[in-house]
């Protein structure tokens, strides 16, 4: 049997480690590659590109290492688009395109450079190839760490390439490897902020980059339209908010819209903020090749990375876009957040941005 070839994306973290180790003892060639993706202002690397951890952890399991940069691209498809989200009153989640547009993409460029025919990532997921010929992503075992929510942009061609070896462990088993192994990033704790905001402060890093008006003052109002009061910044605002509103009104208060184009912040009681449906556009379909025009799909519908998710029905609208009905109302559904669409099985049918 020839013996697999596989890059691996190494971020530093004790995850992308332990996955190159599985890989080398089940018998691969493995290639540990970071990508570089973000330089701080003070020349350190962002949370998912620890060059210097990913390389001692490489060198301990004894597998080749290349560091890779792609801060252009990074900037491009993950940087900038996030920014102009925030400016227009939208929540993006920039993982999700990064992984398809930057990680993905790039690993597979040098797995065709390094003639591999698999890339493999540290990710809590499993790849599955359908009885229909199609790949899909499906929950891992462990449903506390599961990041399929975070990987259901990929394309078809990318998950036939994929190998995830951590979708049946747990965060403890991974840590028992790593210490087992004696890799030097066993304990080291997981990161959980945006990568490329080296404070966790993304409002501020709007602030400095997204031009003149990106900070600009304007009127919190009621859904009727009255001035309650003066906000901020709509950069500093997402649905659902309520701490750090700075403004007492008697009662609690949450964000459930932001108006760039008036600079209004929308205020409401926590009532306010349920809805039976949403709209979803830039759909990528994972299980299916799509929805029937007129047809309804039952499946499991998350909003975000945490939300629990809610039984819904999936349809095309006449738009082009997918209307999600859910069977309860969910709370808080942000624009510029993912809806992930999930079968009686756990597999990612598919997702799309919320728009409305």
């Amino acid at each position: 049997m020839e013996k697999k070839k596989v890059i691996v994306g190494m971020s530093g973290g004790v995850d992308s480690a332990v996955a190159a180790y599985l890989l080398k003892e089940q018998g691969c060639e493995v290639v540990g590659v970071t990508l570089r993706t973000w330089e701080a202002d003070d020349g350190s690397d962002g949370r998912c590109c620890d060059i210097d951890d990913a390389r001692a952890a490489a060198e301990r399991i004894g597998i080749k290492y290349i560091p890779v940069n792609c801060t252009d691209d990074f900037r491009r498809y993950v940087v900038d688009p996030f920014t102009r989200d925030y400016l227009n009153g939208i929540t993006p989640n920039p993982c999700i395109g990064c992984n398809r547009y930057v990680k993905w993409a790039k690993l597979i460029l040098y797995a065709d450079i390094l003639d591999a025919q698999y890339v493999a990532t540290g990710h809590y997921a499993r790849v599955e190839r359908l009885a229909n010929g199609r790949y899909t992503v499906k929950k891992a075992l462990h449903a506390e760490k599961d990041q399929t929510y975070m990987l259901y942009r990929l394309s078809q061609e990318q998950l036939a390439r994929t190998l995830m070896p951590l979708g049946e462990l747990s965060k403890d088993e991974v840590r028992r490897i790593a210490r087992e192994a004696g890799i030097p990033v066993a304990d080291k704790p997981d990161s959980q902020d945006v990568c490329f905001v080296a404070d966790g402060s993304y409002a501020d890093h709007i602030a400095r980059t997204g031009g003149a008006g990106a900070a600009l003052e304007g009127n919190f109002v009621d859904v009727s339209g009255n001035i309650l009061g003066r906000h901020k910044g709509i950069i500093h605002y997402t649905v659902g908010q309520r701490k750090g509103l700075g403004i007492a009104l008697g009662s609690p208060a949450y964000v459930r819209e932001i108006r760039p184009e008036t600079n209004e912040v929308v205020l409401c009681d926590d009532a306010s903020l349920y809805t039976d449906g949403i709209l979803c556009r830039d759909v990528n379909f994972m299980s299916i090749e799509g929805l029937e025009k007129d047809g309804e799909l039952p499946c499991f519908v998350k909003i975000r990375y945490r939300h629990e998710g809610q039984d819904a029905r999936i349809g095309i609208t006449d738009g082009g876009l997918v209307k999600v009905t859910f069977k309860k109302p969910v709370r808080a559904a942000a624009p510029g957040q993912s809806a992930v669409f999930y079968g009686e099985n756990g597999e990612v049918i598919g997702g799309g941005i919320i728009t409305k």
